[in-house]
């Protein structure tokens, strides 16, 4: 079976996206990761067991994904309006921050869902430009309209962009195939159904529950050595 892979955002190459793991070769010296356009490969009984690359096979016990490398193996959900908005200026009336969340509630807006606004100190815009991104569910084939109360409250704009795209869970047996996928990402600022969906793959992938409970005497102790 041929991945097929869209262009993703990794820590240390653009064109990297797939984790993989247990092997040395073809990986990042952080974790292992597939490359573009490689083969995963399975075994008779259709469980992952590797992936080849330029010719050579790279054995690993599990794979952990984004929806988009296995079509087959997802179900689609719903979909998600973005405006890309690029600025000369932060966004007007937050006193000048770099860096902002704020919702729309779908009660006030009169509509089904929230519309969700971020704008974040990054670089990856010139030093005199900002980017925020204003997101909804999309229910219409004219998110623009849907995302105009949202979009209004950034003005004025230098450029803007419109992206819509689907929303997808896994529908496969991870325990059958060792293919562990990721829901799509939802509209939100805060990442809570992300955070979510992290914690439910860690404990199907190792079979333990993620522990973030913080021991805060321990903690105070060693401060004061």
């Amino acid at each position: 079976m041929k991945a097929q892979f869209n262009l993703n955002s990794a820590k240390h190459n653009p064109q990297r996206g797939l984790i993989l793991c247990y092997d040395s070769r073809n990986q990042d010296f952080l974790m292992g990761i597939l490359r573009w356009d490689s083969v995963v490969e399975f075994d008779g009984d259709g469980k992952a067991i590797g992936v080849t690359s330029e010719g050579e096979t790279t054995k690993c016990k599990k794979v952990v994904c984004h929806p988009s490398y296995f079509p087959d193996k997802v179900k689609k959900i719903g979909r998600v309006a973005r405006a890309i908005c690029i600025m000369s200026n932060p966004i007007p009336d937050t006193h000048g921050s770099h860096s902002v969340q704020g919702i729309l509630p779908q009660k006030q807006l009169g509509r089904k869902s929230d519309i969700t606004i971020i704008m974040a100190a990054t670089v990856i815009v010139a030093s005199t430009s900002f980017v925020a991104f204003v997101s909804i569910e999309a229910k219409t084939d004219t998110p623009e309209v849907k995302l105009k109360p949202g979009i209004d409250l950034l003005r004025p704009l230098d450029e803007i962009f419109y992206d819509t795209y689907d929303k997808y869970v896994p529908k496969n047996d991870s325990e059958t195939d060792h293919c562990y996928i990721s829901t799509s990402y939802y509209p939100t600022t805060h990442f809570e159904n992300t955070v979510n969906d992290v914690l439910a793959m860690y404990t199907k992938i190792t079979g333990k529950t993620l522990d973030l409970t913080v021991d805060l005497s321990a903690a105070s102790a060693v401060a004061e050595e």
